[in-house]
C-alpha cells in the first residue's frame, strides 16, 4: 500500500471518518480497497436498509446525490452515500453541478459520509476538488511503477501474514504484471487453499495460479537464458499445440521486458550485483540470471533479439504477414533468438 492509502484505511478501521471522499485517479484498486472499507464499517448492517445508498454515476444526477447527502440519517449516528463510476455522474463536467457539489463540500452534513469513486483522474485544480480536499480526503491513486510491484505484492502477504518466497513474488509479476486487482485475487485464492503456517513458493504458484509446471514462458525464458535448443523449441510447439491456453502477446511481453534488462546490464559499466540489482528495479536474488545471459549472448545479439521481439509483436497484429499464426510466429522468434 501507499502511505496515503495505509492512512485513510487506518482512520476508517477507527471510525475517524471524514464527510467527504473523493477517490480518483488510474489505480483502481485503492479506490475499490477504500471503498469497501467504508463501506463495510461505516453503517451497521442492521441500519443499512435506511442509511446507506449505493448509486452509480450513469444512472444518477449530481442533484439527486447532494440531495441523499442532504437528508439526515434515520435513527442512526450516520448515513453513508456511496457513488461509484462517479466521473459518469450527470452533471458532473457543467459548471452549475459543480458548483452545487462544491457549495456542499464547503459546509457538508457531518452525519453524512459522502463517497465519490472517480475512475481515472479528477482534475485537482478545480475549485470542487480544492474544496474536498480542505473538509474531507482527497485521493489521486496513480499506477504504481513496474519496479515497485513485485515489493507491493511482498507488503500484500505480509498483511495477511503469509510468508512468500522472491521466486514466487517475481513468478506472480511476470505472469500477471502490474493489474493490482488480479493480483491481489490470485494471492487470495492462493491463501484459501494454503496450510497454515505454509510460505507461498514458486511451485505453489504453479500450481494454483494455472502454470504449468513444465510448459510456461517462465521455463522457456530459462532454456533461452541457458541456450537449451532442445528444451526451447519443445515448450515453443507445446505453446503452438495449445493457443488459447497460452496466447503470444503475454509472452512477448515478458520477453522483451527481460531482454531489455541484459541490454541494461551489458551497458553498466557496474558490474555488481548491488548496482545492477538497483538499475534493474528487481531483488538482488534475481540479478544472477541476467549476468548469466549477458554472458551467454553478445550485445549485438541482444540488440537483435528485441528488434526480432518487436517484429514478432508486429506479427501477432497482423502487419506484413496477417496469414501467421501465432505458433509459427513463436517458433520463428525462437529460432532467431537462438541461432
Amino acid at each position: 500500500m501507499t502511505p496515503a492509502v495505509d492512512q485513510i484505511l487506518k482512520d476508517v478501521r477507527k471510525k475517524n471518518f471524514a464527510p467527504l471522499y473523493l477517490l480518483h485517479g488510474d489505480e483502481t484498486f485503492f479506490t475499490e480497497l477504500i471503498a469497501d472499507e467504508i463501506e463495510k464499517i461505516a453503517v451497521p448492517e442492521h441500519e443499512r436498509g435506511f442509511n446507506q445508498f449505493t448509486v452509480f454515476g450513469k444512472d444518477t444526477q449530481v442533484g439527486a446525490v447532494i440531495n441523499m447527502a442532504r437528508r439526515y440519517p434515520f435513527m442512526a449516528d450516520r448515513q453513508l452515500v456511496l457513488v461509484k463510476e462517479a466521473q459518469q455522474l450527470g452533471g458532473l463536467n457543467e459548471k452549475a453541478s459543480q458548483s452545487l457539489l462544491e457549495e456542499y463540500a464547503k459546509a457538508p452534513l457531518s452525519s453524512t459520509i459522502l463517497v465519490l469513486c472517480h475512475t481515472g483522474p479528477f482534475d485537482e485544480r478545480k475549485a470542487l476538488a480544492k474544496a474536498i480536499g480542505q473538509k474531507g480526503v482527497l485521493l489521486n491513486s496513480k499506477k504504481l511503477y513496474d519496479n515497485k510491484v513485485p515489493d507491493w505484492i511482498g507488503d500484500y502477504c505480509r498483511q495477511q501474514n503469509v510468508k512468500i518466497s522472491l521466486k514466487a513474488i517475481q513468478m506472480l509479476f511476470d505472469y500477471i504484471g502490474n493489474d493490482l486487482k488480479r493480483l491481489a485475487s490470485e494471492i487470495d485464492k492462493i491463501m484459501i487453499n494454503l496450510k497454515v503456517g505454509e510460505e507461498v513458493s514458486a511451485d505453489t504458484v504453479e500450481r494454483l495460479v494455472g502454470i504449468s509446471k513444465e510448459y510456461n514462458v517462465f521455463e522457456l525464458q530459462k532454456a533461452l537464458t541457458i541456450r537449451d535448443v532442445l528444451k526451447a523449441n519443445r515448450i515453443a510447439d507445446y505453446f503452438s499445440r495449445n493457443p488459447k491456453d497460452n496466447p503470444l502477446p503475454p509472452m512477448l511481453i515478458i520477453l522483451y521486458q527481460f531482454f531489455t534488462k541484459v541490454l541494461m546490464v551489458q551497458a553498466s559499466r557496474d558490474q555488481s550485483e548491488k548496482t545492477l540489482a538497483t538499475l534493474l528495479g528487481v531483488h538482488t536474488f534475481f540479478v544472477k540470471d541476467y549476468l548469466q545471459t549477458a554472458r551467454a549472448y553478445p550485445l549485438w545479439k541482444v540488440a537483435g533479439i528485441i528488434r526480432s521481439i518487436r517484429y514478432a509483436d508486429a506479427l501477432s497484429k497482423g502487419i506484413d504477414s496477417p496469414s501467421l499464426s501465432e505458433g509459427a510466429i513463436l517458433k520463428q522468434l525462437v529460432f532467431d533468438i537462438l541461432h
